[in-house]
C-alpha cells in the first residue's frame, strides 16, 4: 500500500521537497540560489506529467 502510494506521488513528494529547500534558502538570505531552485518543483511535475503521458 505505501510503496504503491510512493509510486503513484513521488514527483509531487519530490516537488515539495525542492519547494520546502527553495523556501529554506530564502529564509536565510540567499535569494539568487532560491529563485534558482524555485523553478525545479514545476519542472519535476511537468516531466513526470509528460512522462505519464506517453506511457499510454
Amino acid at each position: 500500500m505505501f510503496k504503491e502510494f510512493v509510486f503513484k506521488w513521488y514527483p509531487v513528494i519530490l516537488a515539495f521537497i525542492c519547494l520546502l529547500y527553495s523556501v529554506g534558502l530564502s529564509i536565510l538570505g540567499k535569494s539568487d540560489e532560491a529563485l534558482y531552485s524555485a523553478h525545479w518543483p514545476g519542472t519535476i511535475l511537468l516531466f513526470a506529467l509528460t512522462i505519464r503521458q506517453r506511457r499510454r
